[in-house]
């Protein structure tokens, strides 16, 4: 009986097909999630409140390049990179 050579390319069909599920399902929605979170941070200004990576409720005082000085307590001020901030609580 004969062999019959099959197509490498025919192999690489379910492989693709498994990559474009998988980008379509985990990568871009977390790009677009990273995304809209960069543009939240860029547009941060004084008084928004804003929740860091660490948990700290926060008010902003003041916007810098990449850092943001902000209040924690009536008077305790820190600053911190932009970087840390994990969500908008409030604008201002």
């Amino acid at each position: 009986m004969p062999q019959v050579a099959s197509n490498p390319l025919l192999q690489l069909i379910p492989f693709l097909f498994i990559f474009v599920i998988f980008y379509f399902l985990v990568i871009k929605p977390q790009k677009d999630k990273a995304r809209q979170h960069q543009k939240t941070i860029d547009a941060l200004k004084k008084n928004d409140e804003i929740v860091t990576i660490g948990g700290i409720h926060a008010t902003v005082l003041n916007v810098k390049e990449k850092t943001l000085v902000v209040r924690i307590d009536d008077n305790t001020k820190i600053e911190i990179d932009k970087s840390a901030v994990g969500r908008l609580e409030k604008t201002a």
